[in-house]
């Protein structure tokens, strides 16, 4: 989490008070969050608003975004309650309404990986595998997989 953290404050050039402010976070935790000393967010809010931040980062890294626009961007971010990107609007959403896969499965993922580490999920899948397949399948490739691995995986089991 530090080197994502740190990256998020280079890539937007943030201090760790502002990053902190902008997440909902106080400045201690997440100072806990960069050090190791703490491992998980516990809350879901925080966890979209830090994956809003990665996109964001993106955004401003491939000059689509400028640094005044991300400065507004930030502000929103800030404000928002997070939730479900099953039941939100604005940006988690296609232009039919619908949420986007990768935002979906990004939040899956997020579920997932809140809950416990890779290597655990890993562990229960394999526990699972032999008398659930797909319940293993499932576990291994959205709790411990790559996004764009979860997210073949999802469109593949769509009807």
């Amino acid at each position: 989490m530090g080197a994502l953290f740190r990256r998020l404050i280079d890539d937007l050039g943030l201090n760790q008070a502002r990053l902190a402010a902008v997440l909902g976070l106080s400045a201690p935790m997440l100072s806990q969050l960069m050090s190791g000393q703490r491992a998980k967010i516990g809350n879901p809010a925080v966890v979209q608003r830090v994956q809003a931040l990665q996109e964001l980062a993106g955004q401003v890294a491939d000059g689509s975004v400028s640094a005044g626009e991300a400065t507004d961007r930030m502000e929103e971010i800030k404000k928002s309650q997070g939730g479900s990107v099953l039941t939100s609007s604005g940006q988690t959403t296609s232009s039919s309404g619908a949420p986007t896969v990768r935002r979906v499965v990004r939040e899956i993922q997020s579920l997932l990986r809140s809950v416990s580490a890779a290597g655990d999920i890993i562990d229960a899948a394999d526990a699972l595998a032999p008398t659930h397949p797909e319940l293993a399948e499932f576990l291994k490739v959205y709790g411990a997989g790559r996004t764009a691995d979860a997210v073949a995986h999802y469109e593949g089991h769509q009807s």
